[in-house]
């Protein structure tokens, strides 16, 4: 796991700085702590850097990236790991392949320059960001894992291609615009982005599964954006009559097994992320199988009983012999944290859940541990978040008997109650442009498109005229590839639009890559092997959910894994306690909103409207505001505080200068 950076020119004659490629590996420091390199090809107008954390082949010099080909055609810089190295490693050596290092990045090299890149991306199996330069054919291609656990930005500016790591890195170049788009403040005040987009001004994402490249054509660019990988479920037509479900039950066990296992592989030690859900508590146990040791495993705990999560966790622990580490967090002191955790995830986030991941992630680094594997993504896999079960239920169930409906209107009402006004909305909504792509608003964006409603009043004048009409649930549909929602099962339709938004544009990101990097810490997610995922896809929904319960066969695949209060519990969904949930917790928010949104800092940035930020917090905290919407409202909130310190973190300071200062005080150098 690193940071890698870039810039291609369009002019090739024009000279690469090489200090601003210094300065963009410097600003991402904390994703590679380890060492940088940098490689300019002044005669092409192209240069990498490349900040390193290692994890595999620990030779400082010998690993040391970006990587050039023996005949000097290609430049390479990956973030990220790619599994089953040794095993292509050998069968590239056994064809004449001559490597110099002991790393899984450098195949990339030998996997193209022998295969091309369409048939390489099928063997590329992991956790990646790579930016891969070809010489011969003039073209620079970035490309990104399948589920968008590593992040990729690129922007076009003054005749130049500029990308990195995370948006710091393309601001640490001087030549790169520091400017709120209004549509993206519109998507930060209400949660969820339009997928490949970000709130700054012409800063763009490579799409999970996709490939940008960047070819000169008579000083200009022509770049193209390209799908290689998708979460391609069968169309209804296709699916045919179900098998046993012990076919299921095995293959998911004997793909998960495996997954785990390439996943432990390492030069330093790996640990486990610990929560009370069946999810990490599985990796844990196949990860314990494997090692035939005792792992480290690394809780949360919460001091509000209703989101803690610490006794089953201990109760898994206890059951596989492993360390268990417990930090327990007081809720105040998420708050105290919220600043520094938006530096990092370069996003405003709905629920410091994020904070506690940041804050786990320091704690586990200074244990002495790089590497945890996580339990992110078997819920999407799987059909465990509850607004899968409200979709199964309105959309996919229309054969249900009165009773068989009625058992199940009461298991949602009764499981889904702490989370209605985040994961699932208060009443239901539906939005035309997604009713008309999919047959249904997703549940999972639903209570995003509620809290949508609150947005333009929130912002500030120039900002709202400029969305004048916009409508944000159209602009999400209309980034979705509908032919891969067209004819699918409505749980198919559920999960897709749900991995295409919710889990790249939160889970992986202010969830999980951003606040374990901000740390130097590697998570592994076994459940995105896309091996797994092209096996989950053709699951029966009826194997996913199954009456009252959810991703059934996981369940039973690793019954013998887990202890019985976890094989029988329900879907949990971590999550942090809402802010107005605690006096404490409540009153450092509003210190936060004092210092971040006052009359004064709101005319300095000039994102908001003071008079749509007191509005909203007078409904807040009026006595006859629901529960839910309060908790609907929290969200809001934290994203409005969230807009504020992104503009003083990423506009108002000079990041340019920053990252030279960071290169100097890390002492490196041109």
């Amino acid at each position: 796991m690193c940071g890698i950076a870039g810039v291609i020119h369009a002019d090739p004659q024009k000279p690469v700085d090489p200090m601003n490629l210094v300065a963009m590996a410097a600003i991402q420091h904390h994703r590679g702590p380890d060492g940088f390199g940098y490689k300019v090809q002044d005669d092409r107008g192209v240069g990498f850097s490349h900040a390193r954390l290692t994890i595999i082949d620990l030779d400082e010099n010998r690993g040391r990236q970006p990587f050039l080909s023996d005949d000097g055609n290609l430049m390479l810089a990956v973030n990220g790991e790619l599994y089953d190295y040794k095993r292509i490693r050998t069968d590239l050596t056994s064809r004449g392949a001559k490597f110099r290092t002991k790393s899984d990045s450098e195949m990339v090299l030998h996997l193209y320059r022998g295969q091309g890149l369409e048939d390489m991306l099928p063997q590329l199996r992991g956790e990646f960001a790579i930016a891969l330069y070809d010489r011969q054919r003039d073209r620079l291609m970035l490309i990104r894992d399948r589920f968008g656990v590593k992040p990729l930005y690129w922007t076009e500016v003054n005749g130049s291609v500029v990308f990195g790591s995370e948006l710091k890195v393309l601001f640490a170049h001087p030549d790169v615009p520091r400017r709120f788009e209004s549509r993206g403040l519109y998507h930060q005040l209400m949660q969820t982005m339009v997928p490949g987009s970000t709130a700054f001004e012409g800063i763009h994402q490579v799409k999970p599964g996709h490939v940008v490249t960047i070819e000169r054509r008579h000083g200009k660019f022509q770049i193209r954006d390209d799908r290689y990988w998708d979460m391609d479920f069968p169309l209804l037509s296709e699916r045919g009559e179900e098998k046993d479900e012990g076919f299921y039950i095995e293959g998911i066990r004997e793909k998960l097994m495996e997954a785990v296992q390439l996943r432990l592989e390492a030069d330093v030690p790996v640990a486990c992320y610990l929560s009370g859900g069946i999810d990490s508590c599985i990796t844990l146990g196949l990860s314990a199988a494997h090692q035939q040791s005792a792992v480290k495993a690394f809780t949360i705990g919460f001091d509000n009983a209703d989101y803690d999560e610490t006794a089953i966790a201990q109760e898994m622990a206890r059951s596989v012999g492993a360390d268990q580490d417990i930090m327990r967090l007081d809720a105040s002191h998420l708050y105290d944290n919220l600043v520094e955790t938006l530096w990092h995830a370069e996003r405003t986030i709905y629920n410091t859940l994020g904070v506690a991941k940041l804050l786990m992630s320091r704690h586990v680094n200074r244990a002495g541990y790089r590497v945890v594997v996580t339990g992110e993504g078997s819920d999407e896999l799987f059909a465990g978040y509850p607004s899968f079960r409200r979709d199964m239920f309105l959309h996919g169930l229309d054969t249900l008997s009165p009773a068989e409906r009625a058992s199940w209107e009461q298991l949602l009402a009764e499981s889904n109650q702490l989370f209605k006004g985040a994961m699932l909305a208060e009443n239901e909504l539906h939005d035309p442009a997604l009713d008309a792509l999919v047959g249904f608003t997703p549940s999972c964006l639903q209570p995003w498109l509620a809290s949508a409603a609150h947005a333009p009043g929130l912002m500030a004048v120039h900002h709202r005229d400029a969305v004048r009409g916009y409508e944000p649930g159209r602009a999400i549909a209309e980034a979705l590839d509908g032919d891969m929602i067209e004819g699918r099962h409505p749980l198919d339709k559920a999960q897709y639009v749900w991995i295409k938004t919710m889990l790249e544009g939160q889970i992986l990101t202010w969830g999980g890559d951003r606040v374990d990097m901000a740390n130097s810490m590697e998570a592994r997610p076994p459940f995105l092997d896309h091996h797994l995922a092209d096996l989950a896809v053709h699951l029966p929904p009826s194997m996913r959910i199954k009456g009252r319960t959810e991703k059934y066969v996981l369940r039973e695949a690793m019954k013998g894994l887990l202890p019985k209060v976890l094989y029988e519990r329900e879907k949990f969904a971590f999550m942090a306690p809402p802010a107005h949930t605690d006096p404490k917790k409540w009153a450092a928010m509003k210190a936060l909103a004092d210092q971040y949104l006052s009359d004064q800092a709101i005319q300095d940035a000039g994102l908001l409207d003071p008079a749509g930020v007191k509005a909203l917090f007078a409904l807040h905290e009026d006595p006859e505001t629901s529960a839910s919407t309060q908790v609907q409202l929290d969200a809001v909130i934290n994203h409005m505080i969230g807009v504020q310190v992104l503009h003083s973190h990423f506009v108002a300071q000079d990041i340019p200068a920053l990252a030279r200062r960071r290169a100097e005080a890390l002492g490196w150098r041109v």
